[in-house]
């Protein structure tokens, strides 16, 4: 779709939105695109299955599986990811706004001139201080934890930085129930009955990441060179703001056998894969612990997107856990002597580390959609 159609097909679905009757839109989840979907799906389903209300979907990808998703009590509209988008985000009248996106208010996307109740649903299971930025989550009503550490967490900046106490919901991981649960039902065991193993290059995004400081390349070049079939899955944002660097990768290996690229809006590459390679990627967290796969994580710098993250005398999530779930490989040292490490690795006690982690597993797509029926009917919560 053009530029020209993707503006006036936003244009009309801001129309059509605007014009829908307030009861009919109490509830309304906003997509930054195709990638959050996977974290969306399930608390749209149980919202449809166990709320009595009517769901507006609204996404700034016209690629967004969710605007396809065909329901009664559901309705989905496109509106861009610039003006429109940003004018929409000021003049919604809706009773709760469900986002997985951080920084509300700080940017171009603002809360509403209404009294509109916002409620952020996490896209990762990584700490909150240090891979997001400072006060990122600060104008938000609600924050959903995945975990006590993001309860201590939010509760800890509150404290330290003497902010407005939020909501809490303990809510666990739609994201990771969805990945356990098709993977058992499926019995997906990857290639790792093959001689050929299945290595999936997932890491994160910014300058010193995997990708965009080279390593990547270096890392897809060695996988393919000695015989590994190799998944590249480069974060949306890489793939976003990082072309050259992709480029330079799919240029010299996309027409390889033993190459695959994965744009990161299914799964398979997850299932079908035996290890991960990352750095600091909350993927590779949902990779280990839902489908009990090990992670080589190239020890780089770590990924400090809030310099004051140490205010809080909390370790990160994503620091303390990473020998107990993979290798950690420095890139000077031998990749393929980490990487049979890597082979031989097994999480220990994984459920037992599912347990500490994760409040509701298998069950967070009901607590949020019976909590948010109590939002919206406004009972005690």
């Amino acid at each position: 779709m053009g530029n020209v159609k993707r503006v006036l097909r936003a244009i009309i679905d801001l129309i059509q939105i605007t014009n829908v009757p307030k009861a009919q839109k109490n509830i309304c989840f906003y997509s930054e695109g195709e990638s959050y979907w996977p974290h969306l799906k399930g608390l749209v389903s149980a919202v449809l299955e166990y709320c009595p209300f009517d769901i507006c979907y609204i996404s700034s990808s016209v690629s967004d599986p969710g605007l396809k998703l065909k329901h009664k009590k559901f309705k989905s509209f496109y509106i861009g990811d610039h003006f429109i988008r940003d004018y929409f985000f000021q003049n919604i009248e809706c009773e709760v706004m469900i986002m997985t996106m951080p920084d509300l208010h700080k940017y171009q996307v603002k809360r509403s001139r209404y009294s509109v109740h916002y409620v952020y649903v996490q896209h990762s299971l990584v700490s909150l201080h240090m891979v997001y930025r400072n006060g990122a989550f600060d104008h938000y009503d609600t924050i959903c934890c995945a975990g006590e550490h993001h309860v201590k967490e939010i509760r800890s900046l509150e404290k330290t930085y003497n902010l407005t106490e939020k909501r809490i919901l303990k809510h666990g991981y739609s994201r990771f129930d969805e990945l356990r649960s098709r993977f058992k039902l499926n019995s997906h065991e990857g290639l790792s009955q093959s001689s050929q193993k299945s290595i999936l290059v997932a890491p994160s995004w910014g300058a010193e990441a995997i990708v965009e400081s080279g390593i990547g390349y270096e890392i897809i070049s060695n996988l393919i060179g000695s015989g590994y079939r190799t998944i590249f899955r480069p974060h949306p944002q890489t793939i976003k703001l990082s072309h050259e660097s992709i480029k330079v990768i799919l240029d010299e290996f996309s027409n390889h056998p033993y190459f695959t690229f994965d744009s990161g809006v299914g799964d398979d590459s997850l299932y079908y894969s035996d290890i991960m390679i990352s750095d600091w990627s909350g993927v590779a967290l949902e990779y280990a612990l839902a489908l009990n796969k090990p992670v080589l994580f190239c020890d780089i710098k770590r990924k400090i997107n809030n310099e004051n993250y140490i205010d809080i005398d909390i370790e990160p999530l994503e620091v303390k856990i990473r020998e107990k779930i993979g290798i950690i490989w420095d890139p000077s040292d031998c990749f393929f002597s980490a990487l049979k490490n890597c082979e031989e690795f097994s999480i220990q006690n994984r459920e037992g580390l599912i347990s500490n982690i994760l409040f509701n597993p298998s069950s967070s797509n009901c607590i949020f959609a019976k909590h948010l029926t109590k939002m919206v009917t406004n009972e005690s919560i």
